[in-house]
Order: C-alpha cells, then sequence, then structure tokens
C-alpha cells in the first residue's frame, strides 16, 4: 500500500517537471496577458464558481483561452 503511494507521488512530481506555455498563432504574445486575464475575471464571476474552487475556476480559464485560439504546448527552450 505505502509503495503504491510513493510510487504516485512520484510519478506525480516527474509530471510535474514539464512546462507549459498557451501559444496563438493569430494572435501575438503580447494578446496573452490581457487575454488571460480576461478569461480569469470571467471564470471568477460566473455565479456556478462562486465557491471558488480552484480546479472548476481553472478548466473554465483554460476552456475560454481555447475559444479565443490560444493552445497550451510543451515549452522548448
Amino acid at each position: 500500500m505505502r509503495l503504491g503511494l510513493l510510487l504516485g507521488l512520484g510519478l506525480l512530481g516527474l509530471t510535474g517537471c514539464a512546462t507549459t506555455e498557451w501559444v496563438n498563432l493569430n494572435n501575438p504574445r503580447a494578446e496573452y496577458a490581457t487575454d488571460f486575464n480576461a478569461c480569469e475575471q470571467k471564470a471568477y464571476n460566473d455565479p456556478r464558481y462562486q465557491g471558488g474552487m480552484k480546479l472548476i475556476v481553472e478548466k473554465s480559464r483554460d476552456q475560454c483561452m481555447a475559444k479565443l485560439g490560444w493552445r497550451l504546448r510543451e515549452k522548448r527552450d
């Protein structure tokens, strides 16, 4: 049981190392902050998310960003 828990935490730690970034082929990088903040504000102001559950707010924000043409991709160095 403990071994399974340790393996699960280890895998979670490994996936946490990958970094992602929002990219949009149609909008310049400068528009990212404006769009991100607008989507986040929209998510927090939605009455369905007034409980403040972070995961639900993040999902709503990410869906809004996707509608604006932004996509998450693994960051390339």
